[in-house]
Order: C-alpha cells, then structure tokens, then sequence
C-alpha cells in the first residue's frame, strides 16, 4: 500500500471519529436532560420510586454529577431516609462544594437531633454565601434548638436585613418575646401584619386570567 493511499485511509478514518463523537455526545447529553426531567416531574407527583430510579440511572452515566447527588438527598430527606440523605449531599459537597449542599446537610443534622453538626454545616454555608436569608433562618432555629437565644436573634435580624418578608419579621418578633423584650417584638408584629395586608392587597389587584 502506497504512503499517499495509507494517509488517505488515515484522514477519512479520523473524519468519521471526529463526526461520530459530537453525535454520541449530543444523543448523551439528550438522555441525561430527558432522565432529568423524569427525576424533577416524578417528585412533584411524589412517585419517589421512580424519581430515584431516573437520579440513579444519571449517576451511573455521570458518577460525578453533584446536582444529581444533591437531588437524591432531596429525595431521601422527603421520604425521612436521612442517613442516604445526609452521604449524598455529603457526596456532592466533596465532588463540587457549594452553600447549598452544606444547607441541605445542615437541615438533616438539625432534624436528627445532630446540632453541632448542623451548626457547623450551616455556618460553612454562610461563609460561603452569607447574603442569603434563608441560610441565616436555619442557623437561627439550630442556635435556638441549641440554647442559644441572643445568638439566634443575631441571625434573624440579620435575616430581616438581607430578606425583610412576613416570615423573617414574624420568626424575630417571636424570638424577640421569648427573650422579653415586648416593645420590639410588637412593632415587630405589626410591620408583619402590614406586609401581609399590602402582599393581600397586591393579590387582589392582579387582573384575573380570562378563560377561552
């Protein structure tokens, strides 16, 4: 075989690999989305079985998909399986850190009665993303299943700064009467109720859909 013939074959065989990788990639990549979708649609049915069943099929192609770790310790955590929940959200912290697995994990040692852990997993999410209201409300209720009240009004207020809501004011101002100081917590309470009329106010105004 001539070297002009043998690089001919060479040329055309490479063009062939390098067209058939994108496709393989692209029918992949169109499998794990539709398994995703399955996974996300399954547990707003609540059909865990085969949400886990989608997750674990994503897993076996992608071992290292962290959002797909994080999904199943969703998962677990409805169904109360909390040991699975706690090693997959641990799982996706090792493979791509991040405040919301620490979050997650955070929740699962507060439920279990393990606070030191959930501490230290929430304050870790904090430092990673402290401007986040909802991380500092879930520091607040470990601190206060703690017995850590002054520290847990530290949190809400700074919860209140970051997202002031119905929620975050209405969560200071019980903290607040816990601890005896009833002039704040009642000025608290009613700048809670005034939101919730305005947020009632704001539902009636919304121009209804009309029905064709």
């Amino acid at each position: 075989m001539s070297i002009i013939l043998l690089v001919a074959l060479v040329v055309i065989f490479w063009r062939q690999q390098t067209e058939e990788t994108p496709r393989k990639s692209s029918k992949l990549a169109g499998q794990l989305d539709k398994l995703w979708q399955i996974s996300q649609a399954s547990i707003r049915e609540r059909r865990y079985l085969r949400a886990e069943k989608a997750l674990l099929t994503i897993l076996q192609v992608d071992e290292r998909n962290a959002r797909a770790y994080n999904r199943l310790g969703i998962l677990y955590a409805k169904q109360n399986q909390y040991d699975d929940a706690i090693e997959c959200f641990e799982i996706a912290q090792s493979l791509q850190p991040s405040a919301s697995s620490l979050h997650n994990v955070g929740l699962i040692y507060h439920e279990t009665g393990q606070l030191e852990k959930a501490a230290q997993a929430l304050e870790q999410a904090i430092r990673i993303e402290e401007g986040v209201a909802v991380r500092h409300i879930a520091y607040a209720k470990v601190l206060e299943a703690a017995g850590n009240p002054k520290k847990m009004i530290k949190e809400l207020e700074r919860a209140v700064e970051l997202e002031p809501n119905q929620q975050s004011v209405g969560l200071l101002a019980d903290a607040l009467e816990n601890e005896g100081e009833i002039e704040r917590s009642e000025k608290l309470r009613k700048i809670a109720k005034k939101m919730s009329e305005k947020g009632k106010r704001e539902r009636v105004k919304q121009p209804k859909r009309v029905q064709i």
